[in-house]
């Protein structure tokens, strides 16, 4: 993850997050589309990005731009995701980890007395926070949102805002693990353990290949050049550590999907532009240990 302290929703990992929307609302305008975000146009749209990024499908047919496949993979990724929340809705703790422009807080039907808690940088959050003041948008849940830096003690921050330790808690970490070197991945899949009560839950985005090699592609280094950013500089080298494993090895029982296998049996398909990338795209799922003594260790109950 770049190294800035701070970043806003035009520069350095947060121009990601931009992206991301542009994508969701390039889906949410295909007819069939996998996710419905009234929002995500909108916040493109008020960023005024340093180059246009298309919200509709008519203005994403450049090949070479990557946007209509992008939209595709987000598409799949979004509704994946969406559908996990709605599994764990039982789980009245909500955590979306580097949050971004996501809206699910306002676009997803919550059940009552669920609190979401939005966690990503402060310039990112104030400036989702205005543009849905602007919207007159209206959560359907408690929503918190919590300015903190994950690379940091995020843990204090969210205990802060009301996080309820003893409670369950359904984790989202979207478009966040390949950004993050191996130390700040292994502190942050800390904090989640360390934070988890019985009856948990977590998601999470992994990219099995190696990231800078595909970012060295010529059609990525394209985009980049389009862009006037390097991306292969928003990804750290070290990027080692197996998310499933290290969860595995402290007790969570965890599935994992190819992307592209879920693309099936949502009816969609990768292109050739997007194939490579997205057939090391892992989606996961899993459930926290019943009982845990929280140093990374799986406990069991006492007998009696």
């Amino acid at each position: 993850m770049t190294q800035d302290a701070d970043w806003d929703i035009v520069t350095g990992v947060g121009i990601t997050a931009l992206g991301v929307a542009a994508g969701r609302a390039i889906e949410t305008h295909r007819r069939g589309g996998l996710v419905a975000d009234p929002y995500a146009e909108v916040f493109v749209r008020a960023a005024q990005p340093p180059l246009p990024m298309p919200t509709r499908p008519e203005e994403a047919t450049d090949p070479e731009a990557l946007w209509d496949s992008m939209a595709t993979y987000l598409g799949v990724r979004s509704k994946f995701f969406d559908e996990y929340l709605a599994s764990a809705f039982a789980v009245q703790q909500v955590v979306l980890l580097a949050a971004g422009l996501d809206a699910r807080a306002f676009r997803l039907d919550w059940p009552p007395h669920t609190t979401v808690y939005e966690l990503d940088m402060p310039r990112v959050l104030d400036f989702k926070n205005q543009v849905l003041a602007r919207q007159q948008a209206r959560p359907r849940c408690e929503r918190r949102t919590v300015a903190c830096d994950l690379r940091g003690d995020w843990p204090s921050a969210l205990r802060e805002a009301g996080f309820g330790r003893t409670r369950p808690v359904a984790w989202l970490a979207e478009g966040l693990l390949f950004f993050l070197p191996d130390q700040a991945k292994e502190a942050l899949l800390t904090g989640i353990h360390e934070l988890s009560a019985p009856g948990s839950r977590i998601a999470a985005e992994h990219l099995t290949a190696d990231v800078a090699a595909l970012l060295r592609q010529p059609v990525f280094r394209d985009m980049a050049s389009r862009f006037g950013f390097d991306l292969q500089k928003l990804w750290p080298a070290d990027q080692h550590l197996d998310p499933v494993g290290w969860l595995t090895d402290r007790g969570w029982a965890v599935t994992s999907e190819r992307a592209v296998t879920i693309a099936g049996q949502y009816h969609r398909s990768f292109d050739d532009a997007i194939a490579q990338p997205m057939r090391s795209s892992l989606l996961i799922t899993g459930d926290a240990p019943a009982l845990s003594d929280h140093r990374g260790r799986p406990r069991h109950a006492a007998p009696g």
